[in-house]
């Protein structure tokens, strides 16, 4: 991610990925906008809604594993049982046919199944999420998050995967705004970011087909789900954030609360 061309956040042009300083306005890549940018994705609002993100994460990661001694007790030491996960919000036909459990579909993509899906997939929210913020607000990316992941998990029960986890869902859908957006924007910048989450669309369908246990349907429904709500949400450019989108990723975020507070009262935690 370091080597594309990115928009200076000072005064909104671009700038190519070789250049040590912004052309239009002089503003330095070392200087307090680039650090505030890289570790705050542009705003308090967005550091606040990433941080969210990562934090219940890793507490829901560290809630399975707790749990997982109790229910799983001869399962491994840095990998929840599948019981534990059940109990906790996994999705799936089995949760959702056996059990009633239709909001498992949002809390799913809040679980892990071990240590290094959680890296993996939290490593990508550290990296994409500040751009989806950046193109598309922190309300605006909260939602495309929270209804592609809803609506990945959504395909992978129609197409009957029995049980699964992960915020890959998610994660595709905002990957999936970002290929609308370049190909919606065009020019230098648009091309650049459309070839570049190509380039990860591309890594992702590889992926997916060397490694078993990979939910694919999962991943192309949120995929499929970004670009559709990047385009009927709109991105800052052509449409700054409104009193809607506010109170969509306000809804979002109630929702979400919901559904892992449910998840909690079932597990008894």
């Amino acid at each position: 991610m370091s080597a594309r061309a990115l928009l200076c956040p000072k005064c909104r042009r671009l700038i190519g990925s070789e250049e040590a300083v912004c052309s239009w306005c002089g503003t330095a890549r070392s200087s307090a906008w680039w650090r505030l940018v890289g570790a705050m994705g542009g705003s308090s609002a967005a550091s606040w809604t990433l941080a969210a993100l990562l934090t219940l994460n890793l507490l829901f990661y560290a809630l399975s594993l707790m749990l997982s001694r109790k229910l799983d007790p001869g399962g491994s030491l840095l990998s929840p049982g599948n019981n534990s996960l059940l109990m906790l919000g996994a999705s799936g036909v089995i949760p959702i046919d056996y059990y009633g459990r239709f909001w498992t579909l949002l809390s799913a993509n809040y679980l892990h199944g071990g240590i290094l899906h959680l890296l993996f997939n939290m490593m990508a929210l550290r990296q994409v999420g500040p751009w989806v913020v950046t193109e598309y607000g922190a309300s605006r990316m909260f939602s495309i998050y929270t209804l592609g992941g809803v609506c990945g998990y959504g395909i992978s029960y129609w197409a009957g995967v029995p049980f699964t986890v992960g915020a890959s869902a998610a994660l595709c859908s905002l990957i999936g705004a970002l290929l609308y957006f370049g190909k919606s924007r065009g020019g230098s910048y648009g091309s650049a970011v459309y070839r570049e989450v190509s380039g990860w669309v591309v890594g992702l369908f590889l992926f997916g087909l060397l490694f078993p246990g990979i939910n694919n349907w999962a991943h192309g429904g949120g995929l499929l789900a970004g670009i559709g709500l990047g385009m009927l949400l709109g991105y800052q450019e052509r449409r700054r954030e409104t009193s809607l989108h506010h109170l969509l990723a306000l809804t979002c975020a109630g929702a979400t609360i919901a559904a892992l507070g449910w998840s909690l009262f079932v597990a008894r935690i």
